[in-house]
């Protein structure tokens, strides 16, 4: 490594002492002086949450997840099993264990799917070490084109209930539905997703301490909801005696509110995530990408369970 050396033949110690040495020929990710990567804070956290993204070379290409496309083929051999398990149950043509067998390993693969996504987007970049190179632009639309293909699962049961309408209506099976527990149960779920939205505005702004704890209640908020639709599961089973056996209407009751509750507990699960990353510092205004992401995810969630209670719960008693 040479000196700069002046007339005199004396070198210049300033000009060595703050100049950044760069290892790796002037390409990538350069080695500062004091061991600080360049580009980065070697203080602050690294990954999709980070304002510091690592440098790319040009020949270099961004790192791209392959959970998103795991989770959906899990999710695929889970309908697709589900409807084979049907259609031989009716008409014989495969053994319904065929189905079920591929439902459950769709299942499972979808749970390895979303984990490690999970994992990838939210867990890794707290560890030590663990550097994402994505920018936030490709989570941001990676979770829209999740989201996308997500409302075609619930488009095709929503198909389901819309065909069993057809038919002779009401089903003398139909308990009262639209009660004051789903009333207040959608309430709670309006209110979460109010509170998320301003706690990611207050992340904005730099107010840690309101973040966190408007955070903290879209959590709770989430986990009384879930709470309520297991209690409405319970009075309708226990006490009108309507189940998922009970009909057509009662597949289709169970299969949409079942679905949608999964999604809540998956968001509840992210949303935990957050709340345990804030408390340790990781976001910030412009460290905020996870927050984002789930943030769009709840909002979808909400959507959703307000047109469903217009649907199936306002619906089935006109």
């Amino acid at each position: 490594m040479d000196r700069r050396t002046d007339a005199s033949g004396s070198s210049d110690d300033t000009a060595f002492e703050t100049a950044p040495v760069r290892t790796d020929g002037g390409g990538g990710h350069g080695v500062s002086s004091d061991g600080a990567t360049a580009g980065h804070d070697p203080d602050g956290p690294v990954g999709p949450d980070s304002p510091h993204q690592p440098d790319v070379d040009h020949d270099e290409h961004e790192h791209r997840s392959r959970w998103p496309l795991v989770a959906a083929v899990g999710a695929g051999g889970l309908y697709g099993g589900a409807a084979i398990a049907i259609l031989g149950n009716e008409t014989g043509l495969l053994p319904p264990l065929v189905g079920v067998g591929l439902a459950v390993v769709g299942t499972i693969v979808l749970l390895a799917g979303i984990a490690g996504w999970v994992d990838e987007v939210f867990l890794a970049p707290a560890r030590e070490g663990a550097v994402g190179g994505s920018s936030r632009e490709s989570y941001v639309w990676t979770t829209l084109l999740f989201l996308t293909t997500d409302v075609s699962t619930f488009g095709a049961l929503f198909i389901y209930y819309f065909f069993v309408r057809v038919g002779a209506w009401p089903p003398e099976e139909l308990p009262p539905l639209l009660g004051s527990l789903v009333i207040v149960n959608t309430a709670i779920l309006l209110a979460s997703s109010v509170t998320f939205h301003y706690a990611h505005e207050a992340l904005e702004d730099g107010n840690h301490r309101r973040f966190l704890g408007l955070l903290g209640t879209t959590l709770v908020l989430g986990i009384v909801f879930l709470g309520g639709q297991v209690y409405e599961y319970y009075e309708f089973v226990a006490h009108e005696g309507f189940s998922i056996t009970s009909g057509v209407f009662g597949t289709a009751f169970y299969g949409l509110t079942g679905l949608h509750g999964f999604h809540v507990a998956l968001g509840v699960g992210g949303i935990a995530v957050l709340c345990w990353r804030a408390l340790r510092g990781h976001y910030g205004p412009d460290r905020d990408t996870s927050v984002a992401t789930v943030s769009l995810y709840w909002h979808f969630v909400d959507f959703v369970w307000v047109f469903l209670v217009l649907v199936l719960y306002v619906g089935a008693t006109v």
